[in-house]
């Protein structure tokens, strides 16, 4: 008789979503079943059940959702001798197939689950004093903003940068542009809890981007500097607009958030004589979610405010619900099967 576990699963031809019984995954040459401890709910989920966002390899209809996922080797399929029953692991967001990038919990099943599989190369392993519900979202709400902070906008020491949106992307983003030693760091975001937050992960300004005196109090932000770049983690169209206009000269506006709304550019001429860039950004590399976790391990960073909240897995649909409402105004809601 075949095992049968929970998963939170998305019919994708009907943008449908429920959690149902589907058999335990049996792992094949070089992959390894792993038991679920966490898996963090993300915007992109949101996404991809709204039907913004579509898989671009998925064969058949349904795929079980969650990207960010960390939990422990269950068991070992044939040849994977690297890791061991009982590791405490995350797994990274994705893998390279045939050259190209597949997604977990898009193009592939992934972590809304009781068990998962995965491939022996996508297991990072975790220390021992980092919990579950922690390292889960590493891979994407911590790897997308570092990558998009270290690489895409390639910030600097003392440069000024502001975040617009500081949800569960910007938190970070703010977090990691200190670790860096980005100075001033200037958070913009319309909800105070937001700001206030904003000012606890370590920027220097929190900003509403309504106020009427917007520009002149970015401007005593920064000393009267220009941004050097500016990350788009909302999503939105006129956050684009604001964040382009508080560029300076060689000034990078870094588009994180995700939009299927069309990018405007006022004034174009502007643009071209101060030499300002627009770069879109989109995920993060292996070696990044590596990189985190040492720096964890090391003590340079903490994740322990980022969890706003933990559901069953069960009540997934739930989960969905709050952060598509933003209740409470979280950064990151965990599953735990």
């Amino acid at each position: 008789m075949t095992a049968t576990m929970l998963a939170g699963r998305l019919d994708v031809s009907k943008r449908s979503f429920a959690v149902e019984e589907v058999p335990v995954p049996v792992p094949g040459p070089g992959e390894v079943l792993i038991k679920v401890e966490a898996a963090g709910v993300c915007l992109s989920d949101v996404h991809l059940i709204e039907g913004m966002l579509k898989p671009l390899y998925l064969k058949g209809d349904k795929v079980t959702l969650g990207h960010e996922v960390a939990g422990t080797v269950h068991t070992l399929g044939e040849g994977v001798t690297a890791s061991s029953v009982g590791d405490r692991v995350l797994l990274q967001a994705g893998e390279s197939r045939g050259g190209v990038v597949h997604t977990r919990g898009v193009d592939y099943d992934g972590g809304w689950a009781e068990y998962a599989l995965a491939t022996a190369g996508t297991l990072v392993p975790i220390p021992d004093d980092l919990p579950f519900e922690q390292a889960c979202f590493i891979p994407d709400a911590v790897s997308t903003p570092w990558a998009a902070i270290t690489a895409t906008g390639a910030v600097r020491p003392a440069e000024a940068v502001g975040v617009w949106g500081v949800g569960g992307l910007g938190a970070h983003g703010v977090q990691l542009l200190r670790a860096i030693g980005a100075f001033p760091i200037v958070a913009v975001d319309p909800l105070p809890a937001a700001r206030e937050r904003a000012l606890a992960f370590g920027a220097d300004a929190a900003l509403d981007p309504a106020d009427a005196r917007f520009a002149e109090l970015l401007r005593e932000a920064t000393g009267g500097r220009p941004l050097s770049a500016a990350f788009d983690f909302a999503g939105v169209a006129p956050v684009r607009e604001q964040a382009m206009a508080s560029l300076g000269e060689h000034g990078r506006l870094v588009l994180v958030g995700l939009t299927d709304k069309p990018l405007t550019v006022t004034n174009g001429t502007l643009v071209s004589y101060l030499r300002q860039q627009i770069r879109g950004h989109y995920g993060s590399d292996g070696q990044d979610v590596v990189d985190l976790v040492n720096l964890v391990r090391g003590g340079r960073l903490d994740f322990s405010r980022s969890v706003s909240g933990t559901f069953p897995l069960a009540e997934a649909a739930r989960a969905v619900e709050a952060l598509e409402r933003k209740e409470g105004d979280p950064i990151r809601l965990v599953l735990k099967p």
